[in-house]
């Protein structure tokens, strides 16, 4: 089988299918936006976006563009009828009251706890947090889409955090271009892995040990 790592938008139609009809989603910056465009119409999943959108839809297009209606990459949106706006402070009074089921975000660094960190680097003296913070610790899960390896080939799922701390023990399940793996009590648990590589590989470039799942499969892309 040919080795081939997942495409950014094939990393976010896999994470469309673990959402679940009447979910309430918050999708942050990068990979995540992307998870709106590949949910089936009729799927009721309600998007969220930090700056006080309810009920985003995918992205408009060309001559659709509403400057006042963005995604949280400042992407023009679309917004599904019923959807709604809402102040900022009200949007995260939804975020820290336990009212997202599911958060998607990137991810810089996460740990075999689960810990996670996404909103600066080392030796930059100026970040980028948003309101990554309240979401992870509010949100009921946390689902992170991200590459494997940085550009520089830097392994990003590590024993401990050397990144700025965004939250603590939040992160459920990771989604990267290499496989999908789920942070449990016991470890890290690999479920799925992409087409063509093997456990062996996948290891390589993850710093803690992986717990092989007994219905350890391909991804399907």
């Amino acid at each position: 089988m040919e080795k081939r790592k997942l495409t950014r938008e094939q990393i976010a139609q896999r994470i469309a299918r673990d959402l679940q009809t009447g979910d309430i989603v918050n999708i942050g910056i990068g990979i995540p936006v992307l998870v709106s465009n590949y949910v089936a119409s009729d799927a009721e999943i309600i998007y969220h976006s930090e700056q006080g959108v309810l009920g985003m839809g995918k992205k408009a297009k060309p001559g659709e563009e509403d400057p006042d209606l963005v995604n949280a990459s400042k992407e023009p949106v679309t917004l599904v009828p019923g959807g709604s706006y809402s102040h900022s402070a009200d949007s995260f009074a939804m975020a820290r009251g336990k009212h997202i089921d599911v958060a998607i975000l990137g991810g810089m660094q996460v740990s075999e706890k689960g810990d996670l960190a996404n909103w600066k680097v080392k030796g930059v003296k100026l970040g980028s947090i948003g309101g990554a913070m309240d979401i992870a610790i509010g949100a009921k899960k946390i689902f992170i889409a991200m590459t494997h390896t940085s550009k520089s080939g830097e392994i990003k799922i590590v024993n401990q955090l050397d990144y700025p701390v965004t939250a603590l023990h939040c992160v459920n399940r990771i989604y990267t271009d290499l496989a999908v793996i789920d942070v449990t009590r016991d470890g890290l648990i690999l479920k799925e892995i992409a087409p063509g590589f093997t456990i062996e590989e996948v290891q390589e470039v993850t710093e803690p040990k992986l717990i092989k799942a007994e219905d350890l499969k391909v991804i399907e892309v």
